[in-house]
């Protein structure tokens, strides 16, 4: 399984969240979780948003772990919200295009997950999509099918319906071809202003979703640790899996629900997949 982050806050390097902790994205990108032997070793991405609100991309198809490039890159850009992407290929090849985050206009789309039996699907699920988007996809992967789906069924003005309303669709396809449990899924969005995060499947079994918690409240749980003082108040990460061992730290994000973090109070709210009307 892939592995990503999203950060909202004070401007910082990204490096300090892509490389500084003891289990950092980039030591992610060596081993997929503590209990998993794999690596996420088939490409990666940095996107993130400048001054001026325009979303920039890194991505490449080498493993993380040895790109000097985005070690150098992730040390000089300052952003106030970010999202990053270490990949496990799940049947479409290991190229660039294939790598997140996905990009169109302001939005910013990454993902951890699959859709069952994608390949015997993907020709209905390509042609659902809105023929002025249709030219914009870049890649052969499930995520990136799934991204121009939401755009096509409202993301940009309904970014959660818009999300429901992509994985209702798939849903209502698989079922009538008999695919059972097709949708994995936890996703990062965002558009400049907010972050986005889903965690959603069709079935029992989840992929894992992470928020940090109140930084007001962790400096006072953890005022000798010094990498906690510069960060904003408002300050928010959002992980597939932890990134330092501090208790009260990290909240797990529930099944079938979305969370927005914003300017003021973040917001956590249902997630229930709708077919498109």
């Amino acid at each position: 399984m892939c592995r990503w982050l999203g950060y909202y806050g004070n401007p910082i390097n990204p490096k300090e969240l892509l490389y500084d902790p003891e289990h950092s994205l980039i030591q992610q990108s060596r081993l997929a979780a503590p209990d998993v032997p794999t690596a996420n070793a088939d490409g990666h991405g940095l996107g993130w948003y400048s001054e001026a609100g325009r979303p920039t991309l890194f991505r490449s198809a080498a493993p993380a772990w040895g790109d000097e490039n985005l070690r150098e890159l992730s040390a000089t850009v300052r952003s106030s919200l970010f999202v990053a992407h270490v990949r496990a290929a799940t049947g479409t090849p290991v190229q660039q295009t294939n790598c997140h985050p996905f990009r169109y206009g302001r939005w910013m789309f990454v993902h951890n997950g699959f859709i069952a039996d994608f390949q015997r699907l993907r020709r209905d699920l390509i042609l659902a999509v809105r023929p002025d988007l249709f030219e914009s996809i870049g890649g052969s992967t499930d995520s990136e099918v799934m991204f121009y789906l939401a755009l096509t069924f409202g993301l940009e003005d309904d970014p959660l319906g818009g999300l429901e309303r992509m994985a209702g669709h798939i849903e209502a396809l698989a079922a009538s071809q008999g695919i059972s449990e097709p949708v994995q899924m936890t996703i990062g969005l965002t558009d400049g202003e907010r972050l986005y995060a889903v965690r959603y499947a069709s079935g029992p079994v989840v992929n894992t979703l992470y928020v940090s918690g109140d930084v007001e409240s962790v400096r006072e749980l953890y005022p000798e640790n010094e990498r906690l003082a510069h960060f904003s108040d408002e300050a928010r990460v959002v992980v597939s899996e932890p990134l330092v061992t501090l208790p009260g730290l990290w909240h797990e994000v529930p099944p079938s629900s979305a969370l927005i973090v914003q300017k003021g109070p973040d917001e956590q709210r249902p997630f229930r997949p709708q077919q498109p009307t």
